[in-house]
């Protein structure tokens, strides 16, 4: 008997990629837009040019591509545009595949092995005059902010090479923070850079110190005097790849660590905290008090869409929010976990103003089931402070990130809108949708209908018009 045909989950559906780059000039809006809503709302996401050589192709290793919402006066005007880093520029000539996922050298085609295999598929920030495509294992990649060409690496790392899809921009000095794990050449290291560039683009600071194990190291944490980095286990092995096991894997036995450091000090003084096996994509938001750091994060049992180490699939696991805290004078290195909210979710965001800073005011995408699939069907609104959540679920509809925009630079916290993308399955495409930021409850204000779809993808952020 013929053994069943394996269909991958990343490339159908709304996984699978789209195959043009379209203009979309003026999108039908229903409700309103605000006429103070002005500037870029960008949303990044993987999208393969061909069908990926890998059988077990990973949703983590597509191309990039960029969506581009230019609002102004009410209207909304869409385009999409790949990310032309060298891989997508070699396999365009080729009119196929050439690179193995993450660049994978066992299932590359000989032509490109140790060649750039970035793709630049994860976030995009805007940053001294730059809009940067990342993910986090080259350099950004600038891009025409109104057009969405491409332009090339901008190089912060030098012989470090990687940076993070998540830096972190301090809203007092304009500072971008940044690290890389991984760091230097080859694959799957030890080595972590961390590196700031100040408000002009320029590097200002770049060093490198070594984590317990090689770990994907997504996110970090940065307040206005510590940066910390998560060392949890999801591990990378070379050996594992070349035996033909998977490059990245769960692996609980190697403890979870978080190295601590102030911003002015020497990487020698780096200072590690533990805590229980787990694994965490993303941070909400973190902050200071006197000698206490606190770390609000989306918390998961293990890590998700990751195999165990001898391949075997790795349990459902879903996020829920909960505050580390991390006490300095204490002298037993332990990490103090406290669950904040029990609904399953991801992509959490804040008012970036208050980025390292104290903060009351959350949101994330949400599933009101309790699903621990990654696939959402709610946002939800949190005050940290009180604990009251509130939300809003779609009756045909899947959102993405949640992006918080101010009502104006000087407007409170929580002032403003959220913007997202939302997928409607009955009709097979998608909307860009707006909210009050203090009425999720109440549901989009607004939305503007695209003809087709935006695939699943992971970050976003806004450009003031």
């Amino acid at each position: 008997m013929n053994a069943p045909v394996r269909i991958n989950p990343y490339l159908t559906g709304n996984f699978a990629p789209l195959h043009s780059e379209d203009d979309f000039g003026k999108l039908k809006v229903k409700g309103e837009f605000p006429k103070s809503l002005h500037g870029s709302y960008y949303r990044n996401g993987p999208n393969p040019q061909f069908e990926p050589r890998d059988p077990n192709h990973h949703w983590f290793a597509g191309d990039g591509m960029i969506h581009a919402f230019h609002i102004a006066d009410g209207k909304v005007a869409y385009l999409n545009r790949y990310v032309h880093t060298n891989k997508y520029v070699l396999e365009h000539a080729a009119g196929r595949s050439l690179f193995g996922s993450f660049g994978n050298p066992m299932t590359s085609d000989p032509s490109v092995v140790g060649k750039d295999s970035g793709v630049g598929n994860t976030n995009i920030v805007w940053h001294a005059g730059k809009l940067l495509a990342l993910e986090e294992g080259h350099n950004p990649f600038e891009l025409d902010p109104v057009t969405l060409r491409s332009r090339g690496y901008v190089d912060y790392t030098g012989r470090a090479m990687h940076f993070t899809a998540h830096p972190k921009m301090d809203p007092e000095t304009g500072e971008m923070v940044f690290f890389g794990y991984s760091a230097g050449a080859g694959f799957f290291g030890e080595d972590v850079a961390y590196g700031v560039v100040d408000r002009d683009g320029k590097v200002t600071r770049l060093d490198t110190f070594k984590a317990p194990y090689s770990s994907m190291i997504h996110d970090f944490f940065v307040t206005k005097s510590h940066v910390m980095f998560p060392v949890l286990p999801l591990t990378g092995s070379l050996a594992r790849v070349m035996g033909g096991g998977p490059a990245y894997a769960w692996e609980p036995q190697k403890g979870a660590h978080v190295g601590i450091m102030r911003r002015d000090g020497d990487v020698a003084s780096m200072r590690w905290f533990e805590t229980d096996p787990c694994y965490v994509f993303h941070p909400m938001n973190m902050w200071e008090d006197e000698t206490k750091i606190f770390v609000d994060v989306m918390q998961y049992a293990n890590a998700p869409l990751f195999p165990n180490a001898d391949g075997s699939p790795g349990r459902p696991a879903g996020a829920r929010l909960v505050r580390w805290t991390i006490d300095l004078a204490d002298n037993t290195n332990v990490i103090k976990q406290e669950k904040l909210d029990d609904l399953a979710g991801e992509f959490p965001r804040f008012d970036e103003r208050r980025a390292g800073l104290s903060y009351r005011h959350g949101y994330f995408a949400a599933s009101s089931t309790n699903s621990n699939k990654l696939l959402f069907d709610s946002i939800a609104h949190i005050d940290v402070t009180t604990g009251k959540r509130t939300m809003h679920t779609f009756a045909d509809g899947m959102p993405g990130e949640p992006l918080f925009v101010p009502r104006s630079a000087e407007a409170a916290e929580g002032d403003g809108w959220l913007v997202a993308t939302v997928y409607r399955p009955s009709e097979d495409r998608s909307d860009l949708v707006v909210f009050e930021a203090m009425d999720v409850a109440k549901g989009p204000i607004g939305w503007a209908e695209l003809p087709r779809r935006v695939p699943f993808g992971f970050h976003g952020n806004w450009r003031a018009g």
